[in-house]
């Protein structure tokens, strides 16, 4: 463990190689992506609403889930999206495309103040949803949290990282979103109380704002790559 510890610190900021420091820029973009994406304050009335009518402790628990399901669910969209669109052949330039038009489809939603079909379902999708006894898994970790766009965004930044550097800088971001996640479920009640419907709206148009500038760039990197004339 200590020696695994010694390695991170040497990754952070204590490496003289291009490789060994931990990218931050690359992170910035990570992070920016993922948290505009699975916003855990955006959420927090869905989920609020999802558990209306349970006790504080049934709802915690619901919210542990949640980062359990999310945290599994990424881990193997990152880990296997490339080998999923191999085996299909379908290349990351081609995914870049297709996901940028998916993200940009959610980020409209929440520029519109609208919730996309593609991340949130249809509406008859959300009224079966809504009886359900279980829904830390269906419909909050999927399609709300891990939807098309996250899982999208995962495989592109993933694709696109090199060295270890960068890679750390993935894990990084991903775990500081989970842990977002999970605080802000936890107390969930409490901070529902002081999030105005105000603060939401504009939250969710800077995320919106933040989300496209984002699909705009995974279009425009992936035609570039397939049609290196725009370049």
């Amino acid at each position: 463990m200590g020696g695994l510890i010694r390695t991170g610190l040497q990754y952070c900021g204590e490496g003289k190689g291009r490789g060994e420091r931990m990218d931050t820029v690359f992170l910035v973009k990570v992070l920016g992506a993922l948290f505009a994406i699975m916003n855990p304050f955006v959420n927090l009335p869905v989920f609020l609403g999802l558990t209306e009518g349970m006790d504080t402790q049934t709802q915690r628990r619901n919210a542990m889930r949640v980062v359990v399901y999310s945290a599994v669910m990424c881990a193997v969209a990152a880990v296997a999206g490339q080998r999923i669109l191999g085996f299909f052949g379908v290349s990351i330039d081609d995914f870049r495309v297709a996901g940028g038009l998916v993200v940009g489809m959610i980020a409209f939603g929440l520029l519109n103040g609208t919730n996309s079909s593609a991340h949130h379902g249809t509406p008859e999708e959300q009224r079966e949803q809504a009886g359900l006894p279980q829904v830390a898994f269906y419909p909050m970790t999927f399609p709300m949290l891990v939807g098309p766009g996250t899982i999208t965004t995962l495989v592109v930044f993933l694709g696109q990282a090199q060295g270890t550097g960068q890679h750390l800088a993935f894990a990084v971001a991903l775990a500081a979103v989970l842990a977002t996640l999970g605080i802000v479920f936890w107390f969930g009640a409490t901070l529902g109380h002081y999030l105005s419907a105000t603060l939401r709206v504009i939250m969710g148009r800077l995320m919106g704002m933040i989300l496209l500038a984002i699909a705009v760039g995974m279009v425009a990197t992936g035609l570039k790559a397939l049609l290196p004339g725009l370049g």
